[in-house]
C-alpha cells in the first residue's frame, strides 16, 4: 500500500469504533434468525459484526434459503434494531474531542458504516457531531457492504477531491481493515468492538489503538499525528 503524501480526510467506521453497539447487533441478528427457526451462537455472530446485512446472511443461509425469506430477514432485524436496540446504544467517551482535533487539523471527516441510514443518523445526534461530519454514507447507498471497498469508495467520492493515500480509515472490525485495504487506504484499528489485536494485526491494520479516548490520548505519535507533521513540512 502507498504511504501517504499529504493526509486530507479520516474516514470513521460507526459500529463498535464511535458507540458501544456490537454487542446489541448480536442479540437482534440472533433474535431475527430464531424467528426464522435459526439459534445461533453469539460468538459466532460476533465474528461477522461489520458486515452488512447482504454480506453476514450468507454466512448462515443457503442460498435456498436466502430465496425463500433472505429479504424479510433482514427487514426484519432492521425494525427489530430500530425499536428495541438502538435506544440502548451508548456512545463511546471523547468522540467528539477526537473529531474536534481532527477538524482543527484541517481535516475532513467522513462516517462510513455498514448499519442502515436510519441508524447512523440517529448516532451522529446521540454523538452530537453533525456539525463536525462533512459527509456520511450507509449500507443504504453502495450495492455491496464491507467487507466489500464500496463504502469507504462512496466516502472518498463524497468528499471529493480525496484520493485514497490521502485518507486514513478508523474501525473496529477485521472486515473494516479488509475493506480499507480493497479501497488503498490505510487503517488505524480499535479494540472497542470486541475484536481481538491478533484479528485486526492479520486483517492488516497499521496501527491499534484501546479505544476512541485512547488515541486521542496519543493522538500525536499516532499516524494522525505523525502525519500532521508531514503535511506541516510539505
Amino acid at each position: 500500500m502507498a504511504a501517504i503524501g499529504k493526509l486530507k480526510a479520516v474516514i470513521f467506521d460507526v459500529d463498535g469504533t464511535l458507540v458501544d453497539s456490537n454487542h446489541l447487533h448480536v442479540e437482534a441478528w440472533q433474535e431475527a434468525f430464531r424467528k426464522f427457526g435459526k439459534e445461533l451462537d453469539a460468538r459466532d455472530v460476533h465474528q461477522q459484526i461489520g458486515k452488512g446485512g447482504d454480506q453476514l446472511m450468507p454466512v448462515f443461509c443457503s442460498e435456498e434459503e436466502l430465496g425463500r425469506y433472505g429479504d424479510e430477514l433482514e427487514e426484519f432485524r432492521k425494525d427489530l434494531f430500530l425499536e428495541d436496540y438502538l435506544g440502548q446504544v451508548q456512545p463511546f467517551p471523547r468522540v467528539r474531542e477526537l473529531f474536534e482535533r481532527v477538524k482543527k487539523d484541517g481535516l475532513k471527516i467522513a462516517l462510513a458504516s455498514s448499519a442502515k441510514e436510519d441508524e447512523v443518523e440517529s448516532h451522529k445526534k446521540n454523538l452530537n457531531i453533525t456539525e463536525l461530519v462533512d459527509f456520511a454514507t450507509s449500507a443504504d447507498d453502495v450495492e455491496k457492504s464491507k467487507p466489500n471497498p464500496d463504502i469507504f469508495q462512496a466516502a472518498l467520492d463524497g468528499l471529493e477531491d480525496v484520493e485514497p493515500d490521502e485518507a486514513l480509515i478508523i474501525g473496529d472490525s477485521p472486515w473494516d481493515a479488509v475493506a480499507a485495504k480493497k479501497a488503498g487506504v490505510q487503517m488505524i484499528g480499535l479494540l472497542s468492538g470486541g475484536f481481538s489485536e491478533e484479528d485486526l494485526r492479520n486483517a492488516g491494520v497499521a496501527e491499534i489503538y484501546k479505544d476512541v479516548a485512547d488515541l486521542l490520548e496519543r493522538y500525536d505519535t499516532s499516524l494522525l499525528g505523525r502525519r500532521e507533521a508531514l503535511n506541516a513540512a510539505n
